[in-house]
């Protein structure tokens, strides 16, 4: 019986590392540099800018018309 729990657990022990690692926790968020956060930052705000324009300038039309 030892024998058996001994082999059983080695088993054991090894599928769940398998297993971890074939499907690891996702609890951390992937890592972004601080560059890329600067420059994903810059886009937000260009894309904004460019979104306030476009609606000044489609607003501005509907006064005219």
């Amino acid at each position: 019986m030892n024998r058996r729990k001994k082999i059983k657990d080695i088993y054991d022990k090894r599928m769940k590392q398998a297993n971890l690692k074939v499907n690891p926790k996702k609890a951390k968020p992937k890592y972004i540099s601080k560059a890329e956060r600067a420059k994903m930052e810059a886009e937000a705000a260009a894309n904004l800018n460019s979104d306030v324009d476009t609606e000044a300038t489609e607003t501005s039309e509907v006064k005219d018309a």
